[in-house]
């Protein structure tokens, strides 16, 4: 089980923070093949931890559980985000990144997109740039759809391909318990929206009603998805988090998630847990 992470993580260091989907509605397909979504995202204290050092070059160096599942060349979104804000300000200014993963890959909590955020949050700081808002969020746009929501780093609402945000009120979700649960499978965005049926349920409204559109796919690809979420039987609400495996619990007490955690790990010690509380 990983520990409770505060945010923050130093002048030269910065938290990706594990996205989570209260909610994901699948609305339709669009024209150019991406999907029309309506989600909650939230974000959990616990996260990746992203250092910078100094460097000639943009280089990046890869530490933690979950370090052997990436890889550090010029694909990884983390190196992508340094590229394309050094493009974009101009600097010639290098840095030494050193990312410890701690949030398992392809696990629907938005690890690599969080990852490209906190580099475009960190570099700002560490190159001493003045980069627009505006600016930097269509840099966090061309790395992905849930990039932008995750530079923000707070509750948003997302629409289109999750990329169309707007405020969403933080009030009752801010220090609430949560619990993060992954089954060690990794599932692919692609493999599970293959397998979504096509039928519009409805438009997201209070997302405490709202359901998670793509876990019935997901669970045709990875059964025990439904063994975790019945592992969350202390929570208020426990719901799949975007594609998938990695699923959450919110819970009214830090004790209620702290015993279901500790159920988990003394009935599935494979699994991957973090105890944390919403951002």
């Amino acid at each position: 089980m990983v520990e409770l992470s505060r945010p923050g993580g130093g002048s030269n260091a910065e938290i990706a923070r594990a996205k989570i989907n209260l909610a994901l509605h699948v609305r339709g397909r669009m024209a150019d093949g991406y999907h029309r979504l309506e989600t909650i995202f939230a974000f959990a204290e616990f996260g990746d931890r992203l250092e910078a050092q100094s460097s000639t070059d943009i280089e990046l160096e890869l530490r933690g559980p979950f370090a052997g599942d990436l890889d550090a060349g010029p694909d990884n979104l983390v190196r992508k985000a340094a590229e394309l804000l050094r493009t974009h300000s101009g600097t010639l200014a290098g840095v030494k990144l050193i990312l410890d993963k701690r949030v398992p890959v392809a696990a629907g909590l938005g690890g690599g997109s969080a990852d490209a955020a906190a580099a475009l949050r960190l570099l700002v700081r560490w190159w001493k740039l003045e980069v627009e808002a505006g600016a930097l969020a269509r840099i966090a746009a061309d790395l992905g759809a849930d990039v932008p929501a995750c530079l923000d780093g707070r509750p948003t609402r997302g629409e289109g391909r999750g990329d169309a945000l707007s405020p969403f009120p933080s009030e009752g979700l801010t220090g609430k318990p949560v619990l993060l649960v992954n089954p060690g499978v990794a599932l692919t965005t692609s493999e599970v929206f293959a397998r979504w049926d096509g039928i519009d349920r409805g438009p997201l409204g209070d997302w405490r009603a709202g359901r998670n559109d793509l876990t019935l796919p997901a669970i045709q690809c990875v059964p025990m998805i439904e063994t975790v979420l019945d592992s969350l039987g202390r929570a208020e609400i426990a719901r799949m988090s975007g594609s998938g495996a990695s699923c959450f619990g919110l819970y009214a007490t830090i004790a209620d998630r702290d015993a279901d955690a500790m159920d988990i790990g003394n009935a599935r010690p494979g699994w991957w847990t973090a105890v944390s509380r919403l951002a």
